[in-house]
């Protein structure tokens, strides 16, 4: 080749490569600082009146910010959802909010969206600082209107308030219907205020969404691991997502879509995901109990292949998986014998394999020292399968928060 022509090549090799440097977008200053997992239909509860009503939902952070965004959903609708009017405040307690905390939201600088079937839709970002561990009130009308699918997180551990009538700007709703249930609400973004700031998601079932934990207390063991990372100088950027559905499992379906199909929303999707800690498979294990259902065959290794699968997945944007062990469950209405073998070598197989980043010991943190195939008495929270708020803070404290540095 010609010298002349090298040199022009070269030049042109080296323009583009400056070009390209050039256009690699920043990293995104937001990260999520509350969000739920949602599933189609309320199956824990029958569904109030939602057209013509104002609902408000009370949502508590995990990381401080100077702006937030909300991300609205109608992912498992039927048809078109129009919000009419919604608003951000901070909350004051039951359906009051601090007026003077009060922003309108906008989509597109416009008041009302429609979200189509099968999509959700991310409000403009809003110049309000909010605290670390702070409730927040989400207010939103919906008009009278056709809704034959529910959106929802069902089983919310949290009281949230429906009034006839748009009332998105009220200081307080009057006589409110109560439902401890989160409907078309998926997240709370912030734009972060510290450098690094980083997302963990906590994906499970109802051990994780916080299944007997004292309502209205934040006492989900995702909870209580906030208030830890954030107490810890090493950690304190990090946010906390919960996305545990209750009676949900890896592999087959039980509550929501399963683990597999539902892994890109809930957790891929999440702005600034680092970390993700996975608790599943117990639902999956407790389907052995069911006599009538004498086709369904479960082995370890079928949930050993699903988990793998998540981490892969996680693994292809960059994020790390840490494997939770899964917890004592003797004495549970579903406990089978076949199903604690399973548990068994499941959970030797999360802490020997090497297929996670790192595993955390659920299982040795919740468990009967006397009597290790049940849970401690002290944090059981009676029906042998779910902890109670001690149970949940024990989880969370045997978290080693060197893993997320």
């Amino acid at each position: 080749m010609h010298i002349r022509t090298l040199v022009l090549f070269f030049m042109a090799a080296s323009a583009l490569s400056a070009q390209t440097t050039l256009s690699k977008p920043a990293p995104s200053p937001w990260v999520g600082s509350w969000a739920t997992a949602i599933l189609d239909g309320d199956p824990w509860h029958n569904a109030p009146t939602l057209v013509d009503s104002t609902l408000r939902e009370v949502v508590h952070t995990s990381t401080a910010g100077k702006q937030v965004r909300v991300r609205l959903t109608n992912e498992f609708g039927t048809e078109p959802l129009r919000i009419g009017a919604a608003s951000i405040a901070a909350s004051t307690g039951t359906s009051s909010i601090d007026a003077g905390s009060l922003h309108d939201l906008t989509f597109g600088g416009l008041p009302s969206i429609v979200i189509p079937p099968g999509a959700q839709a991310l409000s403009d970002p809003i110049p309000m600082v909010t605290a670390a561990f702070a409730d927040l009130a989400i207010s939103f009308y919906l008009p009278l209107q056709q809704v034959s699918s529910v959106t929802v997180h069902s089983g919310a551990q949290q009281d949230n308030y429906i009034v006839t009538g748009n009332h998105v700007r009220e200081a307080s709703l009057t006589t409110p219907v109560v439902t401890s249930s989160w409907y078309f609400v998926k997240g709370v973004d912030v734009e972060s205020t510290g450098p690094q700031q980083a997302t963990v998601v906590a994906f499970g079932d109802s051990i994780t969404d916080g299944a007997y934990a004292t309502e209205n207390a934040n006492h989900r063991w995702p909870d209580y691991l906030a208030t830890r990372l954030h107490e810890n100088p090493a950690t304190a950027n990090l946010s906390v997502l919960n996305e545990g559905i209750g009676g949900n499992c890896i592999l087959i379906h039980c509550a929501g879509q399963n683990a597999l199909a539902r892994f890109d929303r809930d957790v891929l999707s999440q702005a600034g995901v680092k970390y993700v800690i996975l608790l599943e498979g117990i639902n999956d294990i407790g389907g052995l109990h069911n006599t009538n259902r004498p086709e369904y065959k479960l082995t370890a290794e079928d949930l050993e292949q699903g988990l793998a699968q998540l981490v892969a997945r996680a693994h292809e944007h960059g994020v790390k998986v840490f494997g939770a062990t899964l917890t004592p469950y003797k004495g549970a209405g579903y406990f089978t014998e076949k199903g604690e073998a399973i548990r068994q070598a499941v959970n030797q197989w999360i802490l020997t394999s090497g297929v996670f980043d790192g595993a955390i010991d659920f299982d040795k943190a919740t468990s009967d020292p006397a009597n290790p195939l049940m849970f401690n008495p002290q944090y059981d929270s009676g029906d042998h399968l779910h902890p109670k708020d001690a149970g949940y803070a024990a989880m969370a404290n045997s978290i080693d928060l060197n893993l997320f540095q």
